[in-house]
Formats: structure tokens, sequence, C-alpha cells
């Protein structure tokens, strides 16, 4: 008979979280669970779900005015976001219900709480205590806020999800995936949007010409994009909120929102009294295992900073309870994970970038193409798709493909298939594309470019 109350005892039932916890019931392990907040975590509650789910909301304003190309009369239309709230919160309740009923399934003991470690094998949540054998951090990121004047009248993308009312003018600070993704969604929803950002290219770490093309577009599409700039302070009066800009300029708005960063969820947690070492941001370190500095403990997902994206916590977690209860100790690759950026234009990647390429390799070919896509020409919409194909020229091999236009992201799961796998641009080449599709450009382009 163990001493301990579980084998398993998971901190955080979010996307890692909850696969960790079901696949080590699924093995015969005694597993607990605590969420101080809801079931589902940053995806299915404020991330990944409900923003797609308002892209899409926001996508129609476009498509509205596209039909008159294809002979359509759409007669006036009007939007209301108390609708799309409540629409979506519906849907996040009947998927944080999912959630609890797989661990429910699973023999998983779900306490409702904030977890904090009180020793190497205690965790206290609430006014209850835990013991368990092994502990999982799988406790998340959450949006940080810059210390500047004002900072608390300003929202973030948690926020953004229960706003009372749109806003008819909002400023959003932030130049990465999440500050871009809203400020689409604001301009969709028909919102007078302006991105202040403090580089010059927005979407650091993504290809360069990745870079251009989305910030060309969304500037073309009516979003203000203020480059080289930050923010000095936020000011709230009873006619809105102003944004003093370090060019001197001030911003009357309606809301501010920050986009500036995350950080996870490891503060108050009592992982420093009991040996587990963090980086200096406040990230787990682990090793390949997942495993931290305590040999009983891991850390999954967005807590450990290593690629924040809910497939790769859940992948993470599922890792983790193959290793210690199915004795098949398993590692998670990182490399070469594909993702998508729901930015309008959308953005979809895999593997390396231009730069990145030239320095691992001492020749690569680049493969470019622009173009419009054909749902467009009727419409006589000028916006253009991008498509790039990065080639290691010594093996052939592809190892980068990046794309932006519409449908990005479905396009991009098959790609990065066959990329993990090693694929050559020959591959490429000697696939015969469909037609009429973008997705064909990807087998097409037979001409690399020399600038």
């Amino acid at each position: 008979m163990s001493r301990f109350d579980y084998d398993l005892y998971v901190i955080g039932a979010g996307s890692g979280g909850v696969r960790g916890s079901r696949i080590a019931a699924g093995f015969g392990a005694r597993v607990g669970v605590c969420e101080e907040y809801r079931y589902g975590g940053t995806c299915v509650i404020r991330g990944c779900v409900p923003k797609k789910l308002f892209v899409y909301a926001s996508a129609f304003s476009e498509a509205f005015e596209d039909a008159a190309g294809y002979g359509w009369t759409v007669g006036e239309s009007t939007f209301d976001w108390a609708t799309l709230i409540a629409n979506k919160d519906r849907e996040i309740d009947r998927l944080e219900g999912v959630y609890q009923r797989l661990l429910g399934n699973a023999g998983v003991e779900m306490h409702r709480g904030r977890g904090v470690l009180e020793d190497a094998h205690t965790i206290a949540v609430g006014d209850r205590r835990f013991t368990a054998e092994r502990i999982m951090i799988a406790t998340g990121g959450a949006p940080t806020k810059p210390e500047i004047p004002g900072a608390e009248h300003a929202i973030t993308s948690n926020d953004a999800f229960h706003l009372a009312a749109l806003p008819q003018r909002i400023c959003v600070y932030g130049g990465g995936y999440i500050a871009l993704e809203f400020a689409c969604i604001f301009h969709g929803l028909g919102v007078d949007t302006t991105v202040v950002y403090r580089k010059d290219r927005v979407l650091r770490g993504f290809d360069d010409d990745v870079r251009v093309a989305v910030q060309e577009a969304m500037a073309e599409k009516g979003i203000r994009m203020i480059l080289d700039t930050t923010i000095e302070a936020v000011e709230k009066d009873s006619s809105g909120k102003t944004v003093v800009l370090s060019s001197g300029e001030r911003l009357s708005v309606d809301e501010v929102m920050f986009g500036t960063g995350r950080a996870p969820n490891t503060a108050g947690l009592g992982l420093e009294a009991i040996g587990v070492e963090m980086d200096g941001g406040g990230a787990v370190k682990v090793d390949a295992y997942s495993r931290t500095s305590v040999d009983h403990i891991f850390a999954v997902g967005d807590v450990t900073d290593r690629i924040q994206l809910t497939p790769v916590a859940l992948m993470e977690g599922q890792a983790v309870a193959h290793t210690l209860f199915n004795d098949n100790p398993t590692t998670v690759d990182h490399g070469h994970v594909a993702s998508a950026v729901f930015t309008q234009p959308e953005v979809a990647t895999v593997g390396m970038t231009e730069a990145e390429a030239r320095e691992a390799y001492e020749e690569i070919r680049v493969y470019r193409s622009t173009f419009r896509p054909m749902k467009y020409t009727l419409p006589d919409r000028q916006e253009k798709s991008l498509f790039k194909i990065i080639v290691d020229d010594a093996t052939d091999r592809v190892v980068g493909v990046h794309l932006v236009g519409p449908y990005s992201g479905e396009m991009m799961q098959g790609v990065a298939v066959a990329v993990k796998m090693g694929a050559t641009k020959a591959d490429f080449d000697r696939t015969i594309g469909i037609h009429p599709t973008s997705a064909e450009e990807l087998v097409t382009m037979r001409t690399p470019v020399t600038e």
C-alpha cells in the first residue's frame, strides 16, 4: 500500500495537465488534479478557442463585401457584440464540461482551488492537503503588462473576451501574434484600430518576408500601424482613454489592449522552497523528459516556456505519463513544430526562417511566390498571398515553409508532416498539385529567387 494519496498529482487542468493526468490514469495510476479557474486552461477558456471564434466573426465584414463580386446582393448588416459573447460563452461552457467528463471517465479525481506545494510531496488546495509520489506542474502562463503609468487602465487578451461593449476605437500595444490577431479581430468588427509597436517590423522571430507581408496587408486594410514607438502612459477620464506615445502624439481611444508578452504562472506555488530551479523569467527548468531539478517533479506546457503552443503541451503531458506509468521513457521532439497565426491574412509556418537557414547551412535555395488567390479575383480584392520554401542546397531537404494567405493553417498541417519526415524539394516537385487551389503553388515553384 502506497504511503501517498496519489501516484501523480497535477497542478493545473489546461491542455498539458488534462492530457497527462488522463493518460496516466489510463495506465492505472491514481491521479488527482486541481484547477483554480476553469478546466481547459488558456487554450479552451481564454485563448485559442474563443480567439478563433472571434476571428470567424470578424471575417464576415470582408466576406459580405466580396459577395457582390459573385452576384450576391447582401442587405444591410449589423453586428451585435453581446450575441457573440453569449454564444462564445455557451461553447466554452460546453467544452469545459467535455474536459471534466474526460477526466472523470478516466478515473481522475478533480479538486477546485489553487494548488500550492507545502513540501516536496504535499499539495495544499484550499484547506485540504494531498500527498503524491510524483507531481506535475501544468499551470501555464498569463499575459503581462509593461510597467508604465496608467497600465491598470489597459486590458489584456484575457479581458478582451469579456468586454461589456465593443469599443469604437482601440489601441493595441505590441507586435507579436496575440496583439496582431486581436487588432485584426477588432478591425474586422468595425473598430477603429491602431497598433503601436516598439520595433520597425512586427512578428519578431518569423521569416522576414512573412513579417513584411502581414504588416503591409494590415496597413492596407486600414489598421493604423505606428512603429518604432512606445506607449509612455495611459490616462483615463470621463470621455475615454488617452494613450501618450514616445513620439509626443496623444491618441484618444475607448480601449487600450496590451499584447506585450506572457509570463509563466509560477509565483506563489512553493517551487523555490523545495528546490525546483527556474530561469530568470520564472519558467520552470526541465530536461528532455520534462523532469525538473527535483527528481519526482515534472513540468509541462507554457510554464516551462519551451514552445507556447497547445499541441506541444498535450504531447509533453502525454510523454510524462508514458515515462512514469507505461515503462516507456518518452521525449517530445520540439523541432519543426508547425504553427499558425490567425491574423488577416493568416500565417502558417514550419521549420527555419530564411535567416536561420543561412546561419545553419553553407548554401540554401529560396523559392518564393506572391499571387492573388482565385477567391479574390471577382471581388477585385488586391490582397496577395505569399508562399515560401527554403531548401538546404547540399541535401535538397526542405527546411522551412512559410505561408501567408487564406486557409494557410489548414494547408500547413499536411506540409508539416512532409517537412518532419525530411521531404526534399524533388519530393515536392514530383507531387501533382490539386487544381485550382492556392495549395498547388507549393508543388509548382521551380525557380529559386536570386535576390
